[in-house]
């Protein structure tokens, strides 16, 4: 992989970072990285450790995190705000990541990281796949 495919790919991550809530899909990222659907899902995940729709799926579930512990958001607005469009994969796909379904996070006390600041809470809170939590931290 050439540096400039590397900068193709950051600069579609980042469009995923900055635009979470919207829809997105493979062949607009891919047409943004100015590559082949195919060639930008393998390349992504070689450069990235994980699929394209993985890593939007896990921006989307970071910010519905924060959303749900706020606590002024229903479950359905969260899903919505986030760029979900159906609450049943949303819910199911918050709970494989973090465990927990998102009214069971909703509903629990999150004041144990009211006093850390908060780019320390960001890499704590960070949801991490099941499968990831059992490999350990990620690098």
């Amino acid at each position: 992989m050439t540096l400039e495919d590397l900068v193709r790919l950051r600069r579609a991550r980042d469009a995923m970072d900055r635009h979470y809530a919207e829809p997105l899909d493979v062949p607009a990222l891919a047409r943004l990285a100015l590559m082949s659907p195919g060639h930008f899902s393998r390349s992504f995940r070689a450069a990235f450790g994980e699929t394209p729709y993985s890593y939007l799926m896990t921006r989307r579930i970071e910010r519905a995190k924060a959303l749900l512990r706020r606590g002024d958001l229903s479950v359905t607005e969260v899903c919505f705000e986030v760029g979900c469009t159906s609450l049943g994969s949303f819910s199911s796909r918050f709970t494989e990541i973090v465990g927990e379904t998102p009214s069971a996070y909703r509903a629990r006390a999150h004041d144990e990281g009211a006093a850390v600041p908060a780019c320390y809470a960001k890499i704590h809170t960070r949801p991490v796949r099941n499968g990831e939590a059992k490999a350990g931290p990620r690098p």
